[in-house]
């Protein structure tokens, strides 16, 4: 991802990745990656509430319309999206106030559409980012 987005939108970067796990990278204005944050990912933390807690059901995630949940099944997916979408920007906010910078924001993964909608702070949506940096690397090592 970090290599993808580099060479896509130059330095400094922030390139979050919603996947299995959620992961921050940080990259500098000459392409030095500093390194970021990992939090588990939005399916693993539904997962894990319907694996521990008891009564707590599995749901699949259909974007909910309000943060208020009028149901378990609801409030689940409230707390997920709504929940990601202000991890994000507190993660967000501190790593730019570390940095001392400002840095674009770039989303990747699987659900980026998911939290992207509900949070300010993402710059760029580039769904094929991994993609994109194996093939760089690829081209690179010929």
């Amino acid at each position: 991802n970090s290599v993808a987005a580099f060479d896509k939108y130059g330095g400094p970067l922030i390139i979050v990745d919603f996947g299995t796990a959620t992961t921050f990278d940080v990259v500098t204005g000459k392409g030095e990656y500093l390194g970021g944050a990992i939090f588990p990912g939005i399916q693993i933390s539904l997962e894990a509430l319907f694996k521990s807690a008891a009564k707590l059901p599995r749901v699949d995630m259909t974007f909910p319309e309000q943060v208020i949940g009028k149901s378990t099944v609801e409030s689940l997916r409230s707390g997920a999206v709504y929940g990601f979408s202000g991890m994000v920007e507190a993660l967000v906010k501190q790593i730019k106030s570390e940095l001392g910078q400002d840095a674009k924001v770039v989303a990747t993964g699987g659900i980026v559409d998911w939290v992207t909608t509900k949070t300010t702070v993402i710059d760029v949506q580039d769904p094929f980012l991994t993609l994109d940096g194996l093939r760089i690397i690829h081209e690179k090592n010929q």
